[in-house]
């Protein structure tokens, strides 16, 4: 029987201040959880999972992941999904210091991301094309989020999520390309891409900021062929990596 406490505490990680208090972040559904026991296992602080799973997965399991097992009606309480299907997990926030990113193929920098479907979009597609490093500003919505957690499907713990001060971190890089996405800049179809680089994306409604954009070295935009007025901020990132990463080896 899990504790009373216990769950008040785990309620506690869909705040941002208790995730930043505590490092851990909560990651549910089977196929999630599955592929961290399976790729990352020592990041698992804590495992609840129904009986049913238990009984078919419990001798294969990583000793070193502690186990509790749970009723289906504990785990709604415990949940933050409408229909949990068998597992949640507590999973450890990385280490990242900013101090240790290294420019490689493309970085892609994220300026004022609120919506969360959004950032998990930008990781997911990020783990696709074989991102290895995304850099939010430090108003961008938290990486750990439970709706962000879902929407990456499984990719973050792929992915090295950084924050920063956005002005201070371009400054840093100024020898770095920065291709700015917007709407009045050269079709993404006819760029020569040099690597490394960054691809600069802004916010859903107001674009980069003009302090951000100040350290582009490129506008690039999707040419439109209908009357849509802009692209999701997920979608448009997805479209413009797949250019991209078509002539980066």
């Amino acid at each position: 029987m899990i504790a009373k406490a216990e769950v008040k505490y785990i309620q506690s990680l869909a705040h941002k201040k208790f995730r930043e208090k505590e490092q851990l972040y909560v990651v549910e559904g089977l196929k999630m959880v599955e592929e961290l026991i399976a790729e990352n296992p020592s990041g698992i602080k804590r495992l609840y999972a129904v009986d049913e799973w238990l009984g078919q997965h419990a001798s294969s399991l990583p000793k070193a992941i502690r186990v509790q097992a749970v009723e289906h009606f504990e785990l709604e309480k415990i949940s933050g999904l409408k229909s949990p299907d068998g597992l949640l997990a507590l999973v450890e926030i990385p280490a990242l210091q900013l101090s240790a990113f290294v420019p490689k193929g493309i970085t892609v920098v994220l300026d004022h991301i609120q919506d969360p479907g959004n950032l998990g979009t930008i990781i997911r597609s990020c783990d696709w094309f074989g991102i290895e490093n995304l850099v939010c500003s430090s108003d961008t919505v938290d990486a750990y989020n439970p709706k962000v957690v879902q929407s990456a499907k499984g990719s973050l713990p792929r992915v090295n999520v950084f924050y920063a001060d956005l002005k201070e971190f371009l400054a840093a890089h100024h020898q770095l390309p920065v291709y700015a996405a917007v709407l009045d800049g050269q079709s993404i179809h006819t760029v020569d891409f040099i690597f490394p680089c960054m691809l600069l994306v802004g916010n859903e409604s107001n674009g980069i900021s003009p302090d951000a954009r100040s350290f582009a070295t490129h506008a690039i935009t999707i040419p439109s062929r209908g009357r849509a007025e802009s692209l999701n901020a997920g979608v448009a990132t997805s479209i413009i990596l797949s250019s991209m990463t078509r002539t980066l080896i």
